[in-house]
């Protein structure tokens, strides 16, 4: 399957230039900020970012600020999920995990830091009128606060799907769904939202289907992929008790749902910018085929 990873090497030399410490005391907690952050990865977000720009029209090494802010979003809360309250996982990217490797104090500051970098990477260096980079955000902080990314993990850590007062979707599309979703909306709202017109509907249905495609294939893969393939412990999910599509639905219908999120997905792509994301395109059935 096709990636852009012509893309992806935009986005990992841009990471890797990148420094948080002005102070040599902290230097340590860089390193570990950086340990994190350089461990490799499809960088399936802001890759998406710069698919997305493209698609719109739009120079994408103009967003590797807030494409690169995506990144440091997630690694963050990769951190500290990882982190022995959560998910206590001992590899992540085949190596050991940050807390396993600089301490678990450590581990919680270098996610903390890399989360106010981020916006302080999108707000002192992406470009944009000042009203469409706040725009933009405003939506990756809903996207990664108790409406989004940080709410739909209080949703997974206290059970509340098994008890019934939400659904497995509805906590996906916030857990996982809305950080995905905001690596195509950021890119629209920093770029003047008004490029999009009546295109603007679908692009926000293909972001948050895409989202759901995402944790519906993790789940399968989970239970079917490997620790060298995955980079990570196999069977996590089930080791945790939790409840996944896998775990509620079984092998096969998961796989049925997969491929249900993954045609909705290229249809809202299509009605969203019509014969122009072949990247974006690429990203989706990569996404929905992927084995790690």
């Amino acid at each position: 399957m096709s990636y852009p990873d012509h893309l992806r090497d935009e986005v990992e030399s841009y990471l890797e230039d990148l420094r948080f410490s002005a102070e040599p005391a902290a230097d340590g907690l860089e390193e570990a900020m950086r340990y994190s952050l350089l461990a490799g990865g499809k960088r399936v977000r802001p890759v998406l970012a710069l698919a997305t720009a493209n698609a719109i029209g739009v120079d994408p090494r103009t967003v590797l600020p807030l494409a690169a802010a995506l990144e440091l979003i997630h690694t963050y809360s990769l951190i500290h999920d990882d982190l022995p309250a959560m998910d206590d996982d001992d590899l992540r990217r085949g190596r050991p995990t940050c807390h396993v490797q600089f301490g678990e104090d450590v581990a919680i500051l270098a996610g903390d830091g890399l989360y106010a970098e981020a916006f302080r990477l999108v707000l002192e260096k992406q470009q944009g009128l000042p009203a469409d980079v706040l725009a933009a955000v405003c939506e990756l902080a809903a996207a990664t606060g108790v409406n989004g990314m940080v709410g739909g993990q209080y949703i997974d850590v206290k059970g509340l799907v098994e008890s019934g007062a939400t659904t497995l979707r509805r906590l996906h599309a916030l857990k996982t769904g809305r950080l995905i979703a905001a690596s195509v909306e950021c890119v629209v709202l920093v770029s003047g939202r008004e490029k999009l017109g009546s295109r603007l509907s679908p692009f926000g249905q293909f972001a948050a289907e895409l989202g759901v495609l995402f944790q519906i294939v993790d789940d399968i893969l989970d239970v079917t992929g490997t620790e060298e393939d995955l980079g990570k412990p196999q069977g996590s999910d089930e080791r945790h008790g939790k409840l996944t599509y896998v775990s509620q639905y079984g092998l096969e219908r998961a796989r049925e749902l997969a491929a249900e999120s993954h045609r909705h997905a290229r249809t809202a792509l299509a009605a969203a910018v019509p014969g122009q994301a072949d990247e974006l395109e690429q990203i989706t059935d990569f996404i929905a085929t992927r084995s790690s």
